[in-house]
């Protein structure tokens, strides 16, 4: 039976009254700030706003399910979860099986804020993540190919407090405290707006008020029975449109149901949570999580497949969840020894078999430092890095298939070492071959700053490296040494600018440096940089030759010759290392 919400005012009510409430079956908000802005401009312009399906959960069966509140601060890092209720009063509840995502939404603009990482920022650095709350121009227009009326944007207090000629930014989530009219006619009269200006913005005001308070906009269908078997197939159903339920949702959801003696939901985001923070912080998913779960727990094909979910499996994943659980930590550990991060692990699934290894051996953290593991390491690393050079690719395709059989070749020959040369084999039968042609050797020399493939391999031709530290993709002739004016300025031909900047962002003039250095070193050129941090000769040389930097001029002008000489020491070398 379909029923008449009320309005969204309502219906936040009930959110903040906990009335309305998330079953432990719900997966994570995951709608970005773009699509609610979008959402908010749809509801402006009276479209419809979708049907709502509710669960109607009796009191006598309030203990029997997980229940969670919607987020209303969401932080990208530091708060995305639901929290879980720990205590329900004794009536009636009203579980969302269909609209979290936009009752979630509503309540983040109207009631919350909304953090997300700035690009180029470290995800560890709490300054990457500015709090934004909902703002709406009540001067703006909108985006006529979007097909928007209204300009709705995230904004931080400081960009909203820039009020321009043609802005006035105003919070929507004053619109809840103004249960009248002549509050707003108040506020309009506080601006300093010409005529027209006060019509336009009042206008939209107005619309925004009468959209939050006065339509009735919720409809929904309550479902009454009891049966998580019927209530789980309902919402899988429902979920099948919008942002899609993942396999992971259908086996996180089962899990849930199926653990007896652990919250499965708050283990795999808390374990996520851990993992990310490693280092100088990974992406790693719930996603990952689980197919590590089935990988490591012996469980049929690695894949997310509906018979893999069954209570037999749950209950193994169940029993061995400490051991995978400090297996992941420490095989995201050893990434991090290697100087991997989120920013360029080009494919998080290449954890998967090293955490299988790691486990199948029941390695601790002795391997991540003792020097008896040192060669192991060494031959796992290269194999590691060597798969995330191949252009084409090996972490995509196929990966279940390809992850069930590594796991059998380290299960029969990961005994007592990594059996990188038999897993190589496998891989090439499997059309997933480690070894690189003259042309594939030719590309990786003109590896760009930014791609992801380029710490890899610098890592790969360039020993010595603690990457307990901050370590840099960072330019040997500064970037802003190519700009067009410094370059011609420094005497270099028009015509040539484009492919100098080119050359610029590319292999031969990359190198791999700690944080620290990277930011004091900036805009001198390099012989200037190296005599001053170095003002030993024989260290300056000694690391002028590991670095291959021997033959590096003194002036930009010479930067060609350069780049040249240095492009075919660094193949001959790469050439090295990949024939290992």
């Amino acid at each position: 039976m379909y029923n008449n919400g009320g309005t969204i005012k309502a219906l936040l009510d009930k959110v903040t009254k906990q009335e309305y409430i998330l079953p432990a079956i719900q997966r994570e908000f995951v709608w970005k700030p773009e699509q609610i802005c979008k959402l908010f401009d749809s509801l402006m312009q009276g479209y419809p706003f979708g049907t709502f399906l509710f669960w109607k959960i009796e009191p006598e069966y309030r203990n029997t399910y997980q229940f969670y509140d919607f987020v209303r601060e969401y932080h990208e890092r530091d708060m995305y979860h639901c929290e879980q209720l720990e205590e329900l009063p004794n009536r009636e509840l009203t579980a969302v099986l269909d609209g979290q995502q936009r009752i979630t939404a509503l309540n983040i603009a109207l009631r919350g804020s909304y953090a997300w990482k700035m690009p180029g920022k470290w995800w560890s650095s709490d300054g990457a993540f500015p709090v934004r709350r909902l703002y709406l121009n009540l001067l703006g227009e909108g985006d006529e190919e979007s097909g928007s009326v209204y300009q709705f944007e995230f904004l931080s207090p400081e960009k909203a407090a820039d009020q321009r000629n043609d802005t006035v930014w105003y919070k929507v989530s004053d619109i809840l405290k103004m249960e009248d009219t002549y509050e707003l006619s108040m506020w309009m009269a506080d601006q300093d707006l010409n005529s027209d200006q006060q019509k336009q913005a009042g206008k939209v005001l107005f619309d925004l008020h009468k959209t939050i308070h006065s339509k009735d906009v919720i409809s929904y269908y309550e479902e009454t029975e009891q049966d998580l078997a019927r209530v789980l197939n309902i919402f899988i159903r429902m979920n099948s449109g919008g942002t899609p339920l993942s396999y992971s949702d259908l086996l996180l959801s089962v899990a849930v149901s199926q653990w007896q003696e652990r919250n499965a939901r708050d283990e795999i985001h808390s374990l996520v949570d851990e993992m990310k923070q490693i280092g100088d912080g990974f992406n790693f998913t719930k996603d990952l999580v689980l197919k590590a779960g089935l990988m490591l727990s012996d469980i049929g094909s690695v894949g997310f497949k509906v018979e893999n979910f069954n209570k037999e499996n749950m209950q193994k994943l169940e029993r061995n969840w400490d051991a995978i659980r400090q297996t992941l930590l420490l095989a995201t550990r050893l990434l991090a020894t290697f100087g991997f991060n989120s920013q360029n692990l080009r494919a998080d699934s290449a954890i998967l078999p090293v955490a299988y290894y790691l486990y199948h051996r029941n390695l601790n953290d002795d391997y991540l430092a003792k020097a008896q593991y040192s060669e192991d390491r060494n031959s796992l690393r290269l194999w590691l890095i060597r798969s995330m050079l191949k252009a084409s690719g090996i972490w995509g395709s196929g990966l279940d298939t390809l992850l069930t059989s590594l796991r059998e070749i380290i299960k029969l020959e990961g005994e007592h070492g990594f059996p990188r040369e038999s897993i190589e084999r496998d891989m090439m039968r499997r059309g997933k071959s480690l070894s690189f042609s003259e042309e594939e050797l030719d590309e990786l020399t003109e590896l760009e700053f930014g791609n992801k493939r380029t710490f890899a391999l610098l890592s790969l031709i360039f020993h010595g490296f603690d990457f307990s530290q901050h370590f840099h993709v960072d330019h040997v002739f500064p970037i802003s040494r190519f700009a067009p004016g410094r370059l011609g300025k420094a005497g270099i031909e028009q015509e040539n600018h484009e492919s100098w900047k080119q050359m610029a962002n590319q292999l031969p003039n990359l190198q791999l440096l700690v944080g620290s250095l990277n930011n004091e070193k900036r805009s001198k050129l390099p012989h200037e940089w190296l005599a001053y941090f170095m003002p030993d000769e024989h260290a300056r040389i000694s690391y002028q030759h590991t670095q291959l930097l021997q033959e590096l001029p003194d002036t930009i002008i010479e930067f060609e010759g350069f780049y040249s000489w240095r492009k075919q020491q660094l193949r001959d070398r790469i050439a090295q290392k990949l024939a290992l």
